[in-house]
C-alpha cells in the first residue's frame, strides 16, 4: 500500500511521517509555506526519541499525484475544509482505470464525525479513524508528536460499522509504525466518545491553554449538554474507563527540550491565523442533534459562534478570558 496524506498538518503529518520512517511508501499533500518546506528540506518530525529528517515524496495538489491502485487516502484535513479536498480527490482517475471514488479506500483521520458522511457520497470504501494524537504544527515543515512509546493510538474500522482486510492491513502497517491502531466493528462509538473531548477545543481556542478554573466549569458545562445529547439520541459513545485503559501507559506526553507544548488542534489553527476553525463540527455536533432531538445545547451554541467569531477575526487565544466568556454564555 503507498499512503497519500491529504493535509499533511499536525495529524497527518505524524502518520505520514512515522509511516514513511518504518518503510512505507508515503506521499504528503500540503500547501503553501508548508509545502516549500517539505519539498525543499523533508518533513522534521520531532518526537521523544529525537527529530527526524524525512524526505517524503510531496504535492501541493491532487493533479501533482497519480494514483495507484494500491493507495490509501488518508484525509487529515480539519472537517471545514473536508467538502473541497474529497471534491478535488474523487473524481481523480486512478492507473488501470476508473476514478478515486470508485477504487480507492479514504480514511477519515479527523476529530468530530460528519467527515464519513461527507466522504460517503463521493467514495465507496470509507473508513473512520479516531485519532488520539497529541501534536503540533505550527511552523512550516516541522511537526512535533511528543507521546512515548507510542506516537498516538488509532482505532480504525469500515465506515458506518465493520472491519475488512483493507482496515486489518492498514493497521498492521500503523502498529509498525510507533502506533496502536485497534481494528474495531464500532469505530463510530469511539469517535462519539472523542467528539466529547473536543468539546474543550473552542474553549481552549478562545482562551488559550490552561485558563483556570473558569474554563474548567465551562468544559463541564459543556460536556453535560454533549452527554444529554447523545444519551438522548441514543447514540452509543465508548466511556473514559474504556478509554482510559485502552491507551494508559502506552502513550504518554513526554517533555522535549526547547519545545513547549502547546494546545490542540483548535488552538493551533487560531495561533496560525487560520481564519477558520472547526467548532462548528465539533460543538455545532452536539448543537445540531440537541435540535433534532430537543435539547438544549445554550453553551455549546455560544461556544460555537464565540470560536468561530475569534477565528474570523484572527483574534490570539487568551484576548477573552474563561470568566468573560462565561459572562457571554450566561448573557446569551
Amino acid at each position: 500500500m503507498r499512503y497519500v496524506v491529504i493535509g499533511a498538518g499536525a495529524v497527518g503529518g505524524a502518520i505520514g511521517g512515522r509511516l514513511s520512517q518504518s518503510g512505507h511508501d508515503v506521499v504528503l499533500v500540503a500547501r503553501g509555506a508548508h509545502h516549500e518546506a517539505l519539498r525543499r528540506d523533508g518533513l522534521r518530525l520531532v518526537t521523544p526519541d529525537g527529530t527526524h529528517r524525512l524526505p517524503v515524496p510531496v504535492a501541493d495538489r491532487p493533479e501533482a499525484v497519480e494514483l495507484r491502485p494500491d493507495d490509501v487516502l488518508v484525509l487529515a484535513v480539519k472537517t471545514q475544509d473536508s467538502v473541497a479536498a474529497l471534491d478535488a480527490w474523487a473524481p481523480r482517475p486512478v492507473a488501470g482505470g476508473g476514478v478515486a471514488g470508485e477504487r480507492l479506500p479514504l480514511v477519515c483521520a479527523q476529530n468530530g464525525v460528519e467527515s464519513e458522511r461527507l466522504a460517503l457520497r463521493r467514495f465507496r470504501q470509507v473508513y473512520g479513524m479516531c485519532v488520539w494524537l497529541p501534536s503540533t504544527h505550527l511552523e512550516p515543515g516541522v511537526v512535533i508528536a511528543p507521546c512515548a512509546p507510542q506516537t498516538g493510538m488509532l482505532h480504525l474500522g469500515r465506515y458506518p460499522s465493520g472491519a475488512d482486510e483493507t482496515a486489518r492491513q492498514i493497521s498492521a502497517d500503523l502498529e509498525k509504525s510507533h502506533f496502536l491502531a485497534p481494528v474495531v466493528p464500532d469505530v463510530m462509538r469511539w469517535k462519539y466518545a472523542k467528539l466529547l473531548s473536543n468539546i474543550a477545543n473552542a474553549v481552549e481556542a478562545v482562551c488559550g491553554p490552561d485558563a483556570g478554573a473558569d474554563a474548567a466549569a465551562l468544559v463541564e458545562r459543556a460536556k453535560a449538554e454533549g452527554v444529554a445529547v447523545l444519551d438522548t439520541a441514543g447514540i452509543a459513545h465508548t466511556s473514559a474507563a474504556e478509554q482510559s485503559a485502552a491507551r494508559t501507559g502506552k502513550m504518554d506526553i513526554q517533555p522535549i527540550e526547547g519545545r513547549a507544548r502547546g494546545g490542540g488542534s483548535s488552538w493551533q489553527s487560531m495561533v496560525r491565523g487560520a481564519g477558520t476553525i472547526e467548532a462548528d463540527y465539533l460543538n455545532g455536533e452536539i448543537v445540531l442533534l440537541g435540535r433534532l432531538h430537543g435539547v438544549p445545547t445554550p453553551v455549546n451554541e455560544a461556544l460555537r459562534r464565540t470560536a468561530n467569531e475569534c477565528a474570523r477575526e484572527r483574534r490570539a487565544p487568551g484576548t477573552i478570558t474563561a470568566a468573560q466568556l462565561t459572562r457571554i454564555i450566561d448573557a446569551a
